[in-house]
């Protein structure tokens, strides 16, 4: 047996749950009122489908129970509190099922509400007409039979994929079912060919379900538009039998016009035409063909059928039989003389025209007889035919020729007696012959030279010029004729008539001939270029302005030629001061030569030789007239004096005295202004000494950023500095950059102790000399005799001792020393303090010995340092001081002595006397 379906496991899960709490609920309050429940309350079933209901109650012992509804059942399930039954095939709109218990004398109910709902399984969209007018409305109407409830529908009309309009049914009663929704929609061109579908949605969500949705096969509206007006025919009013012609008909505003079906048809024969479509027009083209059964009038139709409407038009069309008439002549060729008879007739109904004179009736022929002569060969015969049709008169010809036999005629106008050709251009020589048969011409030379090709296409050459024997010749006589050819061609100028290059000789006479062929002979006219209307002619004295190019033009009704002839004059040399000057100065180092340009033609050749003194002999080198690579290399020097030139040339020559002088630029060097000056502060002032070479003598200009030399009288140090010398003459300028140095004698400037009030024994003590000089001084010290482990600073200019004895204290003498003087200051040094005292009564012996044996090694070095000596590496490892460069003092050292007692109280400086050493200390 199959287990309970889910519906029925819920409702039993419920059910139990309910007597659950009913227990817990008696149990703990007894009093608690009953009910009854029905679960599920509400429920949505898809139409035809089956239900699970829960009816249960709290009652704790009911007496009965039961579920009323008008439903099918399928099935029940029952407990002492519950029941569960299952109701099938529910197809009710609505239904309301009642739980009832009867507990305790009362009865308890519940009411539920299910209702069903139907899938929109079915849409239909009504059809729709097959054409339909534009312009005009039409209905969409859609159907959905049975889907619901209504409240949840909504239907959409579409073109294409295009909503038109969409209705929702909400609102609806629960138990309406099915929809309908209709619209009225305006039919345009463009609706034509779409496809129109209506779309249902059922939406069950707010339920718990889903949204259904179908849609209807779609349907295609079909618009048409046609003209109110007519086709228009084009047809021929008359038709001949057995002709054909062209019909045609047209028709415009037709929508679409490639569904419209057109019948073109000429009585009972239908012409199926060829349609062609332009936009919303069409042209039906067919050819109409009458037969002699058809003869009479019949009527041309055209329909014209869109969207089950019609335009028809007819016309009436005239078909006849009318033969063309009939031209004979007696003898279509005759010889001259001979009679010919013309006759010409048509149909019974015709009216005949020979020659322009009518025929009697209708029906009868007319005729022409001739004496047949030269002019009636080849002549035309007309005969015109007229029948009228339908109140038109219409008309046939026809046409015949006579041929007459004759000798031959060579006129003027066919074969002229003098023929004119240009040459060059190819042509059809032409000698015709009148005459029937056809002459046969032939053209020779009367010498038996050439003969022309008469009739082909060649190119005339001057070789065909002459006099011609022409002769034409039939079977019915022969013609001669003389014929003159001439052939004309444009002027030549060549080289032996008119040269390209004519030379002159000044002073002479010469014309300018240029002669040119050609036919008809050319006439020559020669213009110099550049000069409108300067016509030469006849002889000319020959000048220089003669010299040129000269256009000649030659001219002839064939066309022209022109030639351009250069004329040149030519002249004995001769000097001109501008181009060859009488003075001539040459400059060294310019680069340049002497140009000495001649005036001849040709060029004459030039030659410079010096004239007596130091250039006897000499050649002057000359500058090129135009700059080539060869020119000739360019002297250092040249010596002045006087050259003599010759210049020479075919025509002669001449001669011209050159004076040259030599001059130079400026040039300055270290031997004439020394790039490096000294000078001695206080010294009287003077200038640079600065020069230059050059001719003229340059003069010589000395500034110090940009400002000229100032007046002073003696040399002070702000003199040192950077200097520009320029020396300048009339070729050119030199310069050069001087550095001045301003050397002065050395002074002390300085000379402090530190510290400045004395220092105790034992203590340390510095002294600084700060001298000013240039060159840079020498510094030397004089210490007290006896001081000892002194030291001096790598230029001497701080004096320093470490460990201050009494031995120390006393007068010290700086002294600066350069080769412009020496000069001195002094300095004294005192050594003092209250244990000098305690250590001089218990050390009075050895104080004593130190002292003598201190005395005894200063004197001793001192000694040594006169003589030159001292040992320094003893001195640098001991410390001690080491004397160097002894110096006597005299007249130099007490000249730049200086005194003045010292600020501080416990050292002063003294005027320097004696002998002064330089000490000095070496780091190991």
């Amino acid at each position: 047996m199959p287990g309970p379906s889910p519906g029925l496991r819920r409702a039993l899960l419920g059910l139990w749950a309910a007597l659950g709490l009913g227990l817990f609920g008696l149990s703990a309050v007894s009093q608690e009122p009953f009910w009854a429940d029905l679960q599920p309350r509400v429920a949505f079933v898809e139409r035809g489908g089956s239900l699970w209901l829960n009816c249960s109650t709290n009652c704790p012992r009911p007496e009965r129970g039961g579920l009323e509804t008008s439903l099918r059942r399928n099935g029940t399930q029952r407990g002492l509190r519950w029941l569960a039954r299952q109701l099938v095939d529910i197809r009710e709109p609505e239904t309301q099922p009642v739980c009832f218990f009867r507990c305790a004398r009362r009865t308890l109910q519940a009411r539920g509400l299910i209702r069903t709902f139907q899938r929109p399984d079915r849409v239909e969209l009504m059809p729709l007409p097959p054409w339909q007018p534009v312009g005009e409305n039409f209905t969409l109407s859609c159907r959905v039979p049975g889907a619901g409830p209504r409240a949840s529908l909504t239907l959409t009309l579409l073109r294409g994929a295009q909503e038109l309009i969409r209705r929702s049914f909400a609102g609806e009663p629960p138990r309406a079912r099915g929809a309908v929704l209709t619209a009225t929609v305006l039919a345009r061109r463009e609706d034509h060919g779409a496809n129109f579908s209506c779309r249902a949605e059922l939406d069950l969500r707010p339920h718990g379900l889903g949204l259904f949705e179908n849609s209807s096969a779609p349907r295609e509206l079909r618009t048409f538009s046609l003209s109110p007006d007519p086709p228009r025919l084009a047809a021929p009013r008359l038709l001949e039998v057995g002709s054909e012609r062209p019909v045609s008909c047209s028709l415009d505003g037709l929508f679409p016009a490639s569904e419209a079906r057109v019948y073109l048809a000429l009585g009972d024969q239908n012409l199926s035409p060829d349609v062609t479509l332009e936009g919303d027009a069409f042209v039906a083209t067919a050819t109409a063909t009458a037969s002699a059964e058809q003869e009479g009038a019949r009527q041309l139709v055209c329909n014209v059928t869109l969207g089950g409407e019609n335009r028809e038009t007819r016309e009436n069309v005239t078909i006849y039989s009318f033969p063309a008439p009939l031209l004979t002549l007696s003898e279509p060729s005759v010889s001259e003389g001979q009679m010919v008879t013309v006759t010409c007739a048509a149909g019974a109904q015709a009216l005949v025209t020979l020659e322009g004179v009518p025929a009697a009736v209708p029906g009868q022929p007319a005729q022409l007889q001739l004496n047949a002569t030269e002019n009636d060969d080849r002549r035309s015969f007309f005969c015109d035919a007229t029948l009228d049709v339908d109140g038109e008169t219409l008309i046939k010809n026809r046409s015949a020729e006579l041929r007459v036999l004759y000798a031959p005629r060579l006129d003027d106008s066919d074969c002229p007696r003098s023929w004119t050709w240009p040459e060059g251009p190819e042509q059809t020589l032409r000698c015709e012959a009148r005459g029937n048969p056809e002459p046969s011409v032939h053209c020779a030379r009367s010498d038996g030279g050439a003969v022309l090709a008469l009739g082909l296409l060649g190119p005339v050459t001057r070789a065909l010029s002459g006099t011609y024997r022409c002769k034409a010749a039939n079977d019915q006589g022969e013609a001669v004729k003389n014929v003159t050819l001439t052939v004309e061609y444009a002027p030549a100028l060549d080289s032996v008539g008119c040269p390209e290059r004519i030379t002159w000789l000044e002073g002479t006479e010469a014309s300018l001939s240029c002669v040119a062929h050609g036919v008809p002979p050319p006439d020559v006219i020669c213009v110099r270029s550049g000069e409108l209307g300067a016509v030469i002619e006849g002889l000319l004295r020959v000048a220089r302005e003669h010299a040129g190019t000269y256009r000649c033009e030659a001219t002839n009704p064939r066309g022209s030629a022109a030639k351009n002839v250069a004329v040149t004059v030519e002249y004995g040399p001769r000097f001109e001061e501008p181009s060859c000057p009488s003075n001539w100065t040459w400059v060294e180092g310019s680069g340049r030569l002497f140009s000495c340009e001649v005036d001849g033609k040709p060029q004459p050749s030039v030659k410079c030789v010096g004239s007596g003194g130091a250039t006897e002999g000499v050649l002057l080198p000359l500058a090129p007239p135009d700059p080539s690579p060869r020119a000739p290399r360019i002297p250092r020097v040249l010596a002045p004096g006087i050259y003599v030139c010759n210049a020479t040339n075919r025509h002669g020559s001449v001669a011209k005295t050159v004076v040259v002088s030599a001059e130079s630029p400026p040039e300055m060097d270290e031997s004439t202004c020394p790039s490096h000056q000294t000078w001695l502060e206080g010294a009287e002032a003077s200038a640079l000494a600065c020069a230059a070479r050059g001719r003229p003598s340059p003069g010589v200009r000395c500034s110090r950023e940009g400002i000229p030399w100032p007046e002073q009288q003696r040399v002070s140090r702000e003199d040192a500095g950077t200097y520009h010398c320029v020396a300048t003459n009339a070729h050119g300028t030199d310069s050069r950059t001087v550095t001045v140095g301003v050397e002065y004698r050395p002074v002390v400037a300085e000379l402090a102790a530190s510290p400045p009030g004395g220092v105790r024994p034992g203590g340390n003590f510095t002294l600084t000399c700060r001298a000013e000089a240039w060159p840079p001084a020498q510094i030397s010290w004089r210490a007290p005799p006896g001081a000892l482990n002194i030291g001096l600073s790598s230029n001497n200019s701080t004096l320093s001792v470490a460990g201050a004895m009494g031995s120390h204290g006393g007068e010290y003498e700086c002294a600066a020393t350069n080769a412009h003087g020496r000069h001195a200051r002094r300095i004294t040094v005192r050594v003092a303090g209250p244990w000098l005292w305690v250590a001089v009564g218990g050390a009075a012996g050895g104080a004593a010995l130190l002292a003598a044996g201190a005395g005894l090694a200063f004197y001793v070095q001192s000694t040594a340092c006169k003589k030159g000596e001292y040992n320094v590496q003893e001195a640098e490892s001991s410390g001690e001081a080491v004397c160097l460069n002894g110096a006597g003092g005299g007249a130099g050292g007490a000249a730049g002595a200086e005194s003045g007692p010292e600020a501080a109280g416990g050292a002063a400086e003294s005027p320097a006397e004696g002998e002064v050493f330089a000490i000095q200390l070496t780091s190991a």
